[in-house]
C-alpha cells in the first residue's frame, strides 16, 4: 500500500506543534541565553560544582533546542524529497523518503512522550531508591545490577547522577542504594520505574547451578523544594549517627558521619553516609525524608496511591517487570507488554522504550480513573 505523505507530513507537523507548546521553545532559549551568559564569566570555575552545574545544565537545554528546531528542519527536507520524487517519478528517491519518513516518525515519537509528562511533580529532578528483595544473595546482586541500569542509562542521556547512600551486602551486591538523578523531568520519566522488578537466572551462587527468582523494588521520588512547604517537627524525627562502612565491613570513614533518620509517626527512615560530613549527610536524609513524606501526604490527598513505595514489596505477584536469563532471554514489563530480546543492552542502559511505553501507559490509567 502506498504511503500517503501529504498526510503523515501533516500528522508530523500537528504534533510538532503540541511539543514545542508543551516544551515551551521560547523559554527554553531564553534560559540557553541565560546559562550562556553564566558559562563566559570568568569566575565560573571559581566554585567547581556549580560552573559542572551550569555547563550541564547548558548542555541539557541546547540539546533540547536543537531536537525540535532540528525535527521541524527534518520534516521540510522530507516535503522537499517527497517532491522530487512525484515530479520526477523516481522510485529510489521515493525509497529515500519512505526510509527518512519511518526515521522522522520514531524521533517524534520520543518527543513526544514528553507532551505526556504534565503531572505536578514531573518536572522535578528524581530520587531513586534500589532495594533487595527476596532471593538472598541474587537480590542483593540484582539490585547492584539495576543500580548499573540507571547511572548507565542516565550515561547515555549526559544527566549527572549523585549516589546518596550505599548498603553493601556481605557476600555480593547491595541490601540497598540511594542516588539522584539530576536533570529537569527526572521524575516525570522515572516515575514509571518504580515497583517490583524480578530476575530469573541460573545462580552463579549456587554450587549445584540451579535457577534462581530474585526480587528488587524500586522506589523514585521527586526531589524537594522549599516552596513545597514540608515541614517535619524535630520531636517527630529519630537522628542516629553511625560509621560509613565499604563493602565487607570496611571503614571508609574513622569518624560518626553517616546518619539514619526515621520519621517515628510513619516509620520511613532514610540513611545517608556518602557525604563527607555529619552535616552534609544530615541535610541529604532530610530532603530525601521530605521528598517521601510529600509523596505519602499527595497519596493521602488522593485516597492512597497504591503504587507508593510502602506498597511494594518485592516478592511473588508484585512485580511489574521480569528480566530473565534462563532459559530464555528476555526483559518484559509486565504493565505495558513491551519486551525486548536483548538483554544485556538492557542491563546496560537501554531502556527508553520501556520507559516511553510506561509513561504512555501511566496517562492512560489516568485518563480512566478521571
Amino acid at each position: 500500500m502506498a504511503v500517503d505523505f501529504a498526510q503523515e507530513i501533516r500528522e508530523l507537523r500537528t504534533t510538532m506543534e503540541s511539543v514545542r507548546e508543551v516544551i515551551d521553545l521560547p523559554k527554553l532559549k531564553e534560559q540557553l541565553a541565560d546559562l550562556e551568559e553564566q558559562s563566559s564569566a570568568p569566575d565560573l570555575w571559581d566554585d567547581p560544582e556549580n560552573g559542572q552545574k551550569v555547563s550541564s545544565a547548558m548542555s541539557r537545554v541546547r540539546g533540547e533546542v536543537e531536537r525540535v528546531e532540528g525535527m521541524d528542519a527534518r520534516i521540510d527536507d522530507l516535503e522537499v524529497l517527497v517532491e522530487m520524487a512525484e515530479e520526477e517519478s523516481d522510485a529510489e528517491t521515493r525509497a529515500e523518503a519512505e526510509k527518512e519518513l519511518a526515521s522522522i516518525q520514531a524521533a517524534v515519537e520520543k518527543l513526544e512522550v514528553r507532551t505526556l509528562l504534565s503531572g505536578e511533580y514531573d518536572e522535578r529532578e528524581a530520587v531513586i531508591t534500589i532495594r533487595a528483595g527476596a532471593g538472598g544473595v541474587d537480590a542483593a546482586d540484582f539490585a547492584e545490577m539495576l543500580m548499573r541500569m540507571y547511572l548507565r542509562w542516565a550515561e547515555r542521556h549526559e544527566y549527572p547522577t549523585k549516589v546518596l547512600d550505599t548498603s553493601y551486602a556481605e557476600e555480593a551486591g547491595l541490601k540497598s542504594v540511594t542516588f539522584e538523578v539530576n536533570v529537569p523531568y527526572a521524575y516525570g520519566n522515572l516515575a514509571v520505574e518504580g515497583g517490583t522488578h524480578r530476575l530469573v537466572r541460573i545462580s552463579p551462587y549456587d554450587n549445584q547451578g540451579r535457577r534462581q527468582t530474585s526480587f528488587a523494588a524500586v522506589e523514585v521520588v521527586p526531589v524537594i523544594e522549599q516552596t513545597d512547604s514540608i515541614e517535619i517537627p524535630e520531636n517527630e524525627i529519630k537522628v542516629d549517627v553511625f560509621r560509613s562502612s565499604g563493602p565487607g565491613g570496611q571503614s571508609v570513614n574513622t569518624t560518626d558521619s553517616a546518619v539514619r533518620m526515621t520519621h517515628i509517626p510513619t516509620g520511613v527512615v532514610v540513611s545517608m553516609q556518602n557525604e563527607k560530613s555529619q552535616i552534609q549527610n544530615r541535610a541529604a536524609a532530610l530532603r530525601v525524608l521530605q521528598s517521601r513524606l510529600l509523596l505519602i501526604r499527595k497519596a493521602e490527598e488522593a485516597a492512597e496511591r497504591k503504587e507508593l513505595a510502602g506498597d511494594i514489596k518485592a516478592s511473588w505477584g508484585d512485580q511489574m517487570r521480569s528480566y530473565v536469563l534462563h532459559p530464555y532471554q528476555m526483559v518484559k514489563d509486565l504493565r505495558t507488554g513491551h519486551e525486548v530480546g536483548n538483554t544485556q543492552n538492557v542491563f546496560d542502559g537501554d531502556i527508553d522504550g520501556f520507559i516511553e511505553a510506561g509513561i504512555r501507559w501511566q496517562r492512560g490509567q489516568d485518563k480512566q480513573a478521571d
